[in-house]
């Protein structure tokens, strides 16, 4: 009998594009509990091949296929070079699907039944802007010298964002010149064709887990965001699926 393989969640790396085929990075965890006397099992990384006719049956594209979640059924294979295997083992997808998102179907079940609590509460809605308006109204002549009181406030208002940026900052690690989107990050192909050490890596996300931080910032080049140092805490970051990451920037040497 052929060995088969099951596998669930979202691709951890972008969509790589072959002749006939494209491969992407899955990545598992193992069961929390193991039998007594034997070591739990970590992380296991996979390289899915897919035939280009079955993937693009599917409606994904190198951007959502790392947000939707998707089934792959296949089988594991050992005899793919490492250039194009980067994860510890391969599989040959028969089968992908592409599965539903609970929460999205939740919020529309939840919008469906608020829709006619909103359409019967539409005339009282009228009702009472009418009556509002009327006292605003009576009320005009009185209201003006309030209006004016509160002008010396707005410049503490403007400064606010500039302090909450700061208070930002200095919660992210040492060298932290900016939060910057991680879908706006760009990582040349030489960093694609590394695997960073697992033990090394797990260690940075023990310490993301528990201080909530990455432990450096990356190193952007300022104006293009391609990544120029920490693609392992890069690879972290999309592990743990952070939407920001702490980045210092490198700037681009103009030619004389």
């Amino acid at each position: 009998m052929p060995h088969k393989i099951t596998l669930t969640g979202s691709a951890t790396g972008p969509l790589r594009e072959y002749d006939r085929y494209v491969a992407f990075d899955m990545r598992e965890k193992g069961s929390p509990s193991a039998p007594k006397g034997l070591k739990k099992s970590t992380f296991i990384s996979y390289t899915v091949f897919v035939a280009k006719k079955a993937f693009n049956k599917t409606g994904l594209t190198k951007k959502s296929i790392m947000h939707e979640k998707i089934l792959i059924q296949g089988e594991p294979t050992l005899d793919i070079p490492i250039d194009e295997c980067p994860g510890e083992v391969g599989v040959i997808c028969f089968q992908i699907t592409v599965l539903p998102n609970k929460n999205d179907k939740e919020k529309n079940d939840s919008d469906a039944k608020k829709e006619p609590k909103q359409e019967a509460s539409a005339p009282s809605e009228a009702r009472e802007k009418t009556e509002s308006t009327k006292q605003e109204e009576a009320q005009e002549p009185v209201s003006q010298p309030v209006a004016k009181e509160v002008k010396p406030i707005q410049p503490e208002v403007q400064q606010a964002p500039t302090e909450e940026k700061k208070t930002t900052l200095s919660n992210q690690p040492k060298g932290t010149q900016d939060l910057l989107k991680f879908d706006d990050i760009i990582v040349p192909e030489e960093f694609l064709k590394t695997r960073p050490n697992p033990e090394k890596t797990q260690k940075v996300i023990d310490f993301v887990k528990r201080t909530g931080r990455l432990d450096e910032p990356l190193t952007i080049e300022k104006g293009s965001n391609v990544l120029k140092d920490g693609y392992r805490r890069y690879v972290v970051a999309k592990t743990v699926k952070m939407d920001k990451v702490p980045v210092t920037y490198e700037y681009q040497k103009q030619m004389k």
